[in-house]
C-alpha cells in the first residue's frame, strides 16, 4: 500500500485497526512511534546495484490501555512526516513488536488495514543459476488435445 492509498482509507474510517498475518490484532491501545523515509542501497548476487526506499511506520503498545489513535490524528502524522521528510507515494512497511521486530507489507481489507508478511528473493536469477520452476501440465489435457496421435506417428 501506498502512503496515498492509506490517507484515502483513513478520509472514511471511524478507528484504525491493524491485523497481523495470523489474525489477532494489534492491541488497539498501539501508537505510531516513527513514520519514516528509509532508502537502502545495496548489491543484489549478480553485482548489480539497487536502491529501494519506503515509508516506515513503527506501532508500539505502552502501557496506556485507554490510548486510542484515531484516523484523523494519523493522517495528521503521515501529512506532517510528508512536509518535513519530503515524503513522497512510496510503499509503506510497518513494523512491529513482538519476539522481535517484525517488518511487514501494508494491505487494506476494508475496514482494516493488514500486516503481511515480506518475502524475500533472489533478485539476479539469471546470474545465480536459478533455473523458474517448471510448468506443470495436466496428461489428461495433453491427450484430448492432440487427437491426431497414431501408432507410429512420433507422438507416443
Amino acid at each position: 500500500m501506498k502512503v496515498s492509498e492509506i490517507k484515502q482509507q483513513l478520509n472514511s474510517l471511524e478507528n484504525v485497526i491493524f491485523v497481523l498475518p495470523n489474525g489477532n490484532l494489534v492491541p488497539e491501545h498501539f501508537h505510531v512511534t516513527e513514520v519514516g523515509l528509509i532508502t537502502k542501497k545495496f548489491i543484489d548476487c549478480g553485482g548489480k546495484q539497487r536502491q529501494e526506499t519506503v515509508v516506515n511506520f513503527q506501532l508500539w503498545n505502552a502501557n496506556d490501555l485507554e490510548h486510542r489513535l484515531k484516523p484523523k490524528k494519523l493522517l495528521d502524522i503521515i501529512t506532517l512526516s510528508q512536509k518535513v521528510l519530503a515524503i513522497e507515494d512510496f510503499e509503506i512497511e510497518v513494523e512491529y513488536q513482538a519476539e522481535t521486530i517484525g517488518k511487514y507489507d501494508l494491505g487494506f481489507n476494508g475496514t482494516q488495514f493488514m500486516l503481511l508478511n515480506k518475502q524475500t528473493a533472489c533478485l539476479a536469477e539469471d546470474q545465480c543459476g536459478i533455473t523458474p520452476p517448471k510448468q506443470k501440465v495436466n496428461l489428461s489435457e495433453i491427450a484430448s488435445s492432440n487427437t491426431s496421435c497414431t501408432p507410429g506417428g512420433g507422438c507416443c
